[in-house]
């Protein structure tokens, strides 16, 4: 990326590749399934209202899943970051698990919902869950029966874009970890950064369908390249102050 001493705001989106080393598959796979169902059943809300036993059952083994799965250097390095970065870092991650957290970063944005959360669409509370919700709990604010998951499914808008643009819009550096660069609104991400002047980096284990729109690429495994790229940045980061 050359001289980086320059660099103060960074955004860094994360995407199903850098979980996919912790044993986590990927969003959906070549041939349209997520964990060998069809998306359109697991994945939208018309696809709840047919068969909300399916979807209830899908994430609670999602829960299980995300929890059973643990940080690895990529994540750990982002940790690195979070703890040790002096201006502003914002990690915002189309994944639901919680890695980023227990890798270390306390301030991140799940932009696709998270898979330990419920959320009640009669009071519109949202509840740390890891239980199952597939026997119709009762929401702990209102009682009533009608928790879902806390996912943001095809056709419904992401969380906290307004945060997310916000921030794009005072970064120097914009850096894509392990995405597809196929789903939108974050697959445009890497074109607001370069409206604004930040500078691009993508680290990938092949290239994006975006890929062209970075400065620089990088490919290999994101627990490799992760941990290199934090630690460029950190010791430009020491060099100026």
């Amino acid at each position: 990326m050359g001289a980086m001493d320059d660099i103060r705001n960074i955004v860094v989106l994360t995407g199903a590749g850098i979980s996919a080393e912790s044993g986590l598959r990927t969003f959906r796979a070549d041939d349209g399934l997520w964990e060998d169902h069809p998306v359109e059943q697991v994945a939208t809300p018309a696809g709840f209202r047919c068969d909300p036993d399916l979807v209830q059952r899908f994430y609670d083994q999602r829960r299980v899943d995300v929890r059973a799965a643990n940080p690895n250097a990529a994540h750990l390095a982002l940790g690195e970051l979070y703890a040790r970065w002096k201006d502003e870092l914002l990690i915002v991650t189309q994944n639901i698990d919680d890695l980023h957290e227990r890798g270390g970063a306390a301030r991140v944005l799940h932009m696709h919902g998270e898979a330990l959360s419920a959320w009640c669409t009669t009071c519109d509370a949202r509840h740390r869950w890891f239980g199952t919700l597939r026997d119709r709990p009762p929401c702990p604010v209102c009682g009533q029966a009608s928790l879902r998951p806390d996912i943001v499914w095809f056709g419904e808008m992401p969380y906290r874009m307004g945060e997310i643009y916000a921030a794009i819009g005072r970064a120097d550096l914009f850096v894509s970890i392990g995405t597809s660069g196929a789903v939108y609104p974050a697959a445009g991400f890497v074109e607001e950064a370069r409206r604004v002047g930040a500078r691009t980096l993508e680290l990938n284990l092949e290239r994006s369908l975006g890929s062209n729109q970075f400065d620089e690429t990088r490919l290999g495994m994101a627990s490799t390249l992760v941990p290199d790229w934090v630690g460029e940045i950190l010791a430009s980061q020491a060099l100026r102050l």
